[in-house]
């Protein structure tokens, strides 16, 4: 008898705790101890409220998050010009010159001046028109073949000219009579000025030679002379261009551009001049 009785407890026992709606395993809140609140605690309501078992109007609120989508950077571009193809300059070269044509053939050219500034190459002046030799540019001239010699060379550091001192910054040497650009191979004073008697071959005379050279400066090329034969070549100036025609191998511009190109020369900046076809000059 005792024994029916204890089994019919455990089954009303059972019967209770489903109604309850507790299930094993799971947890309970306990009740509240003699003398407290049964309001929950902050850290309570805020448990409950991450569970979602409180009423929205009081749960903490916090702010939604706002994803921001970065603004693209703007692209910066570099200014390209021909001076900026150069790979060959010194590193303390601060002006070039640079002559180009559309090919090796052609007597057809542009003489371009730049100043290098902050490590940036910006044009001096706009494109000036320049003739070339009347065969145009070559990568070995020798003398007396009427082309221009391609590659970097410096300048003399003397400017010459049958006409006053424009305002160079260089030394200025006024052409008189029996001054002469020795353009005599057999000589030892092969490519170099002369004053005195005629050298003899080719040699210019230089006060006679109007209006080209009434002003110019020498391109050191084959400055100093490398022996070869048939010789390298002599002669190679930066001068005034007589209009409609091609040179024996220099460079030629019109007056007024030329003065303007040789007051902007300064020997400080150790000025280079490039010449070669513009498809060549990624060479330099």
């Amino acid at each position: 008898m005792n024994a029916l009785r204890r089994s019919a407890v455990a089954i009303l026992a059972t019967f209770a705790l489903s109604a309850c709606g507790a299930q094993p395993g799971t947890d309970t809140t306990a009740a509240p101890a003699p003398g407290q609140s049964a309001t929950p605690t902050a850290a309570a309501r805020d448990q409950l409220a991450r569970r979602g078992d409180l009423p929205a109007s009081n749960r903490a609120t916090r702010p939604t998050p706002t994803r921001t989508t970065a603004s693209p950077r703007p692209r910066t571009t570099t200014a390209s010009n021909d001076a900026s193809r150069l790979r060959t300059l010194p590193s303390t070269t601060t002006q070039v010159i640079v002559v180009k044509a559309n090919g090796y053939g052609t007597s057809n050219g542009t003489l371009q001046a730049f100043g290098k500034r902050n490590g940036t190459w910006t044009p001096a002046f706009g494109s000036m028109t320049a003739k070339l030799g009347t065969k145009g540019f070559k990568d070995s001239k020798v003398e007396g073949d009427l082309t221009t010699p391609t590659g970097v060379y410096s300048l003399g550091g003397t400017m010459y000219g049958i006409a006053a001192n424009p305002g160079v910054r260089y030394s200025y040497h006024k052409l008189v009579a029996d001054d002469w650009w020795n353009e005599n191979p057999a000589t030892a004073g092969y490519n170099s000025f002369f004053h005195g008697a005629d050298p003899g071959g080719a040699s210019e005379a230089l006060w006679e030679t109007d209006p080209q050279y009434r002003y110019f400066a020498v391109i050191n090329y084959n400055i100093p002379v490398r022996k070869a034969d048939p010789p390298r070549g002599s002669g190679i100036f930066l001068h005034v261009m007589v209009p409609g025609r091609s040179t024996a191998g220099c460079v030629a511009l019109a007056e007024s551009d030329l003065v303007k190109v040789l007051r902007w020369l300064d020997p400080a900046a150790k000025p280079r001049i490039v010449m070669a076809p513009s498809s060549e000059l990624d060479r330099y």
